[in-house]
This record gives structure tokens, C-alpha cells and sequence, in this order.
């Protein structure tokens, strides 16, 4: 079967396009390789650089492929930089997915996997949190990633087109013998960045805020391992593909560390302490996040292969180390 995946040259996207290859499909990705890289894709995989804010490419791309399904990664992460361009993200993340959207419910009507997120939840109030925890996002990030979910509902309601929304934590670590990896232009997640430091690109680890409700004041998140999250995606197209409903569903450890803890990990790993340095909170950060990823263990048979924070950090860490400078290296 075809599969399309937008983002598809992206951090998760390469990850995921070689675990689908893997099952079997046939994989198309659109990406417009302003933050991917063409270099991550596998053999196989083919490449259509295309905009999603170009409609004509995008319906033109979908006519020609005519995948079976569609896994929708492409958008713009970072919290703090949706803070301060907010245009730009509803932009990307709203009308891009708009764009697909429309040109789908046009051409093949292709059920859709999406790159949802955690920040839909916001400050939750309870954790782990639910799928039905109320959506009160603090980021404008989280916005038009929830603004998405309704879009998909819309589409769904009116065009019968199902999808899988897959909320996600702290995507971290890299493929396991380090051939691909992290790699964003704009470097925000914070074991990239710890390594990044240990390499000595960076002079020290900045902790944002140490005043929040958690046990030693720094924010609490749920770390997933990218590969565990890729094979989320590839149960979520063959539930799709065998005629499942849409649904929601979150994917995590189901426990968190906080951002200290991640950093003594980093420097267990590593065998040295890596400087830090205290900075006030940044705009849009909820104190803790933290899944209950009852629902995809139980419907999609879904189990997280990577669950100790130092085996995620070595992998992220032979990655890194090996490619300092990124795909560039």
C-alpha cells in the first residue's frame, strides 16, 4: 500500500518512514526540507519537495500518489518561538493542515494519522492525563496543533475521512546505532541540547525556572523514545487501514522525570557534569506533563521498547556524538 507522510524529512518523519518501510508500505514523503533533511530518508522513499501552503502542489502530489493513507507530521514545535511569532504558526500548523485537509476530502479521501501533541493539555490539573482531560493549551504551539484536531473532527463529520490523532510527550533519543538522529535548526529540546553542550557547542545548560509545583521545582515531562513513537504511527495506519474509527491517543512512558533528572542522567552517561545555570520560566511551559497511555496499549497493542532514561540517552548520545554537526557532518 502507499502511505504519504508530511514532514516526513523531520526528526520523527525519517524515524517513522523506515519503521513503515519496514511493515511493508510503499512511502512518499512532502516535505518542504525547510527544517528536514533530505539525507535521513532511506532508499525507497521517495522525496516531493512541496510547500503544504502551496495548494496546487499539495492537491496536485495527493492526485498523483493516491496514497492509501496519509501521516501528517509536517509543522513548525517550538513552544517559546510560537510565543513570539504567533502568525507564522497559524500559518504553517493551521493553514498547511487546512490545505491537506481540503485537498484530501478532494482527491482520494485517505484516512490520516496525525503529529498531535501534549500541549493541547496545558497546565493539566490531573496526571497522567487522560485523552478526555480538558484542552487548555498555554502555548500558541499547543493552539494550532488543537485547532488541527478540531479541523480533522470537521472533516471526519463531513467527508467520513478517519484519522488518529496521537498526542505525544518529550520525543527524545535516535535510532539505535546512530545513523539518524536529531537535528533541528533551532536547537530547544533539552537531552539535544545537554549533548550538545558535552560536545562544547554550547558553554552550559540553562534551567528554565526552578520555582514550579513539582518535587525539586524544575518541570516534570514524560520522555518517549522516538522509535517506540514511530511504531505508535505505523498501529495507528493499520488500525486505520483495517476500518478503526477516529480516536485520540496519547503516547508516553506513563511517568516523568524532571528537568534536574534528566540532567544528572546526562552526566551519569557521560561520565562528567555538564555546567548549568538557573534563567527564569519561559512563556508556555506547564509545570508537568505525564501520559496515561492505557488506551493504545489496550486498543492498538502498543508497548514502549525504550523505558530507561539512560539506555534513551545513549542512543540520542551515539548520534550526536558521531554526527556533531548534524546531518551536516
Amino acid at each position: 500500500m502507499n502511505l504519504l507522510v508530511t514532514g516526513g524529512a523531520g526528526y520523527i518523519g525519517s524515524h517513522t518512514v523506515r519503521a513503515l518501510q519496514r511493515a511493508g508500505y510503499t512511502v512518499t514523503v512532502l516535505d518542504n526540507l525547510s527544517s528536514g533533511h533530505a539525507e535521513a530518508l532511506p532508499d525507497g522513499a521517495t522525496l516531493a519537495q512541496v510547500d503544504l501552503l502551496d495548494y496546487s502542489a499539495v492537491k496536485d502530489t495527493l492526485a498523483r500518489v493516491r496514497p492509501d493513507a496519509i501521516v501528517h507530521f509536517a509543522a513548525l514545535i517550538e513552544v517559546g518561538e510560537s510565543m513570539k511569532e504567533p502568525a507564522r504558526y497559524y500559518r504553517n500548523n493551521v493553514t498547511g493542515s487546512l490545505n491537506l485537509l481540503q485537498a484530501n476530502a478532494e482527491t482520494v479521501k485517505a484516512p490520516i494519522v496525525f503529529s498531535s501533541t501534549a500541549a493541547v493539555y496545558g497546565d493539566a490539573q490531573s496526571t497522567p492525563i487522560p485523552e478526555d482531560a480538558p484542552k487548555a493549551p498555554t502555548s500558541v504551539y499547543g493552539e494550532t496543533k488543537l485547532m488541527t484536531e478540531h479541523m480533522l473532527n470537521a472533516f471526519d463529520r463531513a467527508h467520513g475521512i478517519r484519522h488518529i490523532k496521537l498526542r505525544y510527550f518529550n520525543v527524545c533519543g535516535a535510532q539505535p546505532g546512530g545513523q539518524i538522529g536529531e537535528d533541528h535548526p533551532n536547537k530547544t529540546h533539552l537531552i539535544e541540547l545537554a549533548l550538545l553542550t558535552a560536545l562544547g557547542q554550547r558553554e552550559k545548560m540553562m534551567i528554565f525556572g526552578e520555582d514550579y509545583p513539582t518535587p525539586d521545582g524544575t518541570c516534570i515531562r514524560d520522555y518517549i523514545h522516538v522509535a517506540d513513537l514511530a511504531d505508535a504511527h505505523v498501529l495507528a495506519v493499520k488500525a486505520l487501514l483495517d476500518g478503526a474509527p477516529s480516536n485520540a491517543y496519547n503516547v508516553g512512558l506513563g511517568h516523568g522525570f524532571s528537568v534536574r533528572q534528566v540532567l544528572d542522567a546526562v552526566d551519569d552517561v557521560l561520565g562528567t557534569p555538564l555546567k548549568r545555570e538557573i534563567a527564569p520560566r519561559r512563556a508556555g511551559d506547564p509545570p508537568s506533563l505525564v501520559a496515561d497511555s492505557h488506551r493504545i496499549q489496550q486498543e492498538l497493542h502498543w508497548t514502549p521498547q525504550f523505558t530507561d532514561l539512560r539506555e534513551i540517552i545513549r542512543t540520542a548520545w551515539d548520534w550526536h556524538r558521531t554526527h556533531p554537526h548534524g546531518f551536516k557532518s
